[in-house]
């Protein structure tokens, strides 16, 4: 879910403002699973923008203070949230660890990097949710060290079903601060792309459907 409406139009905005979302209904990107997509979100391109980085940390206070109360532990979700989850942790003064989709396959062999305790209340951080299979990996280790998993936010989402089907099996509750079918909105809004080429980023979505 959104974490508002005007929260989301404000981040599409300035993610397409500092190209960390790129628009190409033309000429596609192809994705590291091999999707062929209009579409490529690179959110740690906000880290570079003091004024965007603190937005986002800020409504990323906001909504967890909102939705998911009580957090004992900010955990990242390597390695796009491991920035963002800093930040997050630092301005609510809680601890903070970090974790991979799959253990390392040397020294300690850990998921998990920093002091996890059993039944610590945890919020994820991410920085960008397609399928969900890698950030719900990170839920899973935590949940396997004994962590009580209060929810997840993130930048953007595509909202695909695969990921919305994943969340749910996952019992694991998604905020978001954007989302495609915003971005796109505010993409032909704001100029960035024509009314003629909507109807491509439209089919690429269904298409993944």
């Amino acid at each position: 879910m959104l974490y508002n409406q005007e929260t989301a139009k404000i981040t599409a905005d300035l993610l397409l403002k500092i190209k960390a979302v790129k628009l190409s209904p033309q000429d596609l990107f192809t994705w590291a699973s091999g999707i062929k997509s209009p579409v490529y979100c690179d959110n740690r391109i906000t880290l570079s923008y003091p004024e965007i980085r603190t937005f986002i940390r800020q409504h990323f206070v906001r909504a967890i203070e909102d939705q998911f109360p009580g957090p004992e532990l900010i955990a990242g979700v390597a390695t796009g949230g491991i920035a963002q989850g800093v930040l997050v942790a630092q301005e609510l003064g809680l601890p903070f660890a970090y974790v991979r989709s799959s253990k390392k396959d040397h020294g300690l062999t850990n998921q998990i990097e920093g002091e996890v305790r059993p039944g610590q209340n945890v919020v994820v951080v991410e920085d960008l949710i397609s399928t969900g299979s890698s950030s719900l990996a990170v839920v899973e280790a935590l949940k396997n060290a004994g962590c009580r998993i209060a929810g997840m936010v993130a930048i953007f989402t595509y909202n695909l079903p695969k990921s919305q089907k994943a969340f749910s099996e996952a019992a694991c509750r998604l905020v978001t601060l954007t989302d495609y079918e915003t971005l796109i909105a505010q993409a032909v809004e704001s100029g960035f792309i024509q009314e003629k080429d909507l109807q491509v980023l439209r089919d690429f979505k269904t298409s993944l459907s």
